[in-house]
């Protein structure tokens, strides 16, 4: 005897079609090509996920470099007389550091200026 699909199959493409809610067009309500842009949109997210990362990290390093010019520095310099200095914080905490508190970030370039001397 032969094993029928119909519920299996059902069930398959409902997942899908719940997937693609609030795709444009045809994309959350023709099964071809819901399937086709929910595995593309699997792809985008993944990609996005490892963006999110460099865009972190590059936003940081552009307040970083905004507070230490204020005092006088470059953001290179600054980062290699941290490291001298032996002050190991990270570029998200330095970010937040210089935007709400420029008193101690000033006090940071302070060492690290001193470190370089």
């Amino acid at each position: 005897m032969r094993i029928k699909r119909a519920v299996n199959a059902t069930k398959k493409r409902r997942k899908i079609m719940k997937m693609a809610k609030g795709y444009y067009a045809g994309k959350h309500s023709l099964y071809r090509v819901a399937k086709q842009q929910f595995l593309k949109s699997g792809v985008y997210a993944y990609i996005g996920r490892k963006q999110k990362k460099r865009d972190f990290r590059k936003l940081w390093i552009a307040r970083i470099n905004a507070g230490a010019r204020l005092n006088g520095m470059s953001y290179s310099t600054l980062m290699h007389g941290l490291k001298l200095a032996g002050i190991d914080l990270n570029r998200k905490v330095l970010s937040e550091i210089a935007i709400s508190d420029p008193k101690s970030f000033a006090a940071l370039c302070e060492s690290a200026k001193k470190a370089l001397a």
